[in-house]
């Protein structure tokens, strides 16, 4: 059988790492724009292999970002270039006009970009999402305010911290109702 070599990824261009109370951070940046965050999970990041690279717009980034976690942000004010197709920009950019403290189901969201049916889609493209906390794909919700998951971070604690930390209530899956991912959201807390 021949052997299979995986190339390495490249190091981004821009990369910084920083605690939150959600876990660490990674950022990563273009020169010009934030293209990524990732929450870590389960103690590992995408990039971690990489040394960190800062500028300008990250410095910019780590100082609204400690901003949000103290309370004192409540909406980003930076450069982003997220990538995604035309759906999951118009989704991604409905998600950007949701006021801190509330959230929208993703019915709701849909009917931004013209597909009010498209709740699952919809739902699809929030997870999709490269920029979590700066783009707050955390306030969306099912129209019934049931957490349907969280793609970023350790799930629906990291979500539930995250909707917590804005004052917005919500209902947890019946699944998560008791049982570890009780204990873990009650550690979040």
């Amino acid at each position: 059988m021949p052997e299979i070599s995986i190339p390495e990824k490249p190091a981004p261009q821009f990369l910084r790492r920083v605690d939150s109370p959600v876990g660490r951070l990674e950022l990563t940046s273009d020169g010009k724009s934030i293209t990524s965050l990732t929450i870590e999970c389960d103690g590992h990041l995408p990039n971690e292999e990489h040394e960190e690279h800062t500028n300008r717009v990250l410095d910019r980034a780590l100082k609204q970002l400690a901003e949000y976690f103290a309370g004192k942000r409540k909406k980003f004010s930076l450069p982003i270039s997220p990538g995604g197709t035309e759906f999951q920009r118009q989704v991604w950019s409905g998600l950007d006009t949701i006021p801190w403290g509330e959230a929208w189901s993703y019915g709701e969201l849909g009917a931004i970009t013209g597909r009010p049916t498209s709740g699952r889609a919809t739902a699809g493209a929030v997870g999709a999402q490269p920029l979590p906390t700066i783009v707050p794909c955390h306030r969306g919700l099912a129209s019934d305010r049931k957490l349907t998951g969280y793609s970023a971070g350790n799930g629906v604690p990291t979500k539930s911290w995250l909707l917590e930390h804005e004052g917005i209530s919500y209902r947890l899956p019946s699944k998560t109702t008791s049982g570890p991912a009780l204990l873990e959201l009650a550690e979040l807390a």
